[in-house]
């Protein structure tokens, strides 16, 4: 996978302020105000940076935290992960293998079959919904 390099000042030409903040700054948006926290939607969830592919909507599911928690990424090499210990505590920061966006934190109490809780930002992630129309199938 080519990884993507950009400055700050790059970054913030395409980004809005709050995108920059999360994505490059590692901000975290507040828990329960994320577009994706409650949404059924089916599809595959992008990084909003680069558009790397990150997660499937498969994978999503309620973990009651406030962000949308996902149990596996959509490809093993989609994301990287590096230890984070901001704020008096160590956990793993989750980010797009392909930009470096700070997507969110992956924690070991989510479901089966992986056990993994990735407790991502909305304001990360792009989903590009899939639909079952059948009008344009042949």
């Amino acid at each position: 996978m080519d990884e993507i390099s950009k400055s700050d000042q790059e970054w913030k030409q395409i980004l809005t302020p709050e995108e920059f903040g999360v994505c490059r700054k590692k901000e975290t948006e507040a828990p329960f105000t994320g577009k994706y926290t409650y949404s059924k939607e089916d599809g595959i969830y992008r990084c909003t940076c680069c558009g790397n592919e990150i997660f499937s909507s498969d994978t999503k599911f309620d973990s009651g935290t406030g962000w949308p928690s996902f149990f596996e990424p959509l490809k093993e090499n989609s994301v990287k992960y590096e230890t984070d210990t901001a704020y008096g505590m160590t956990r793993t920061e989750v980010m797009c293998a392909k930009c470096g966006s700070h997507l969110g934190h992956v924690f070991d109490d989510g479901p089966k079959p992986t056990f993994a809780r990735y407790c991502i930002n909305s304001i990360s992630l792009k989903l590009e919904k899939t639909t079952d129309d059948k009008t344009n199938q042949t």
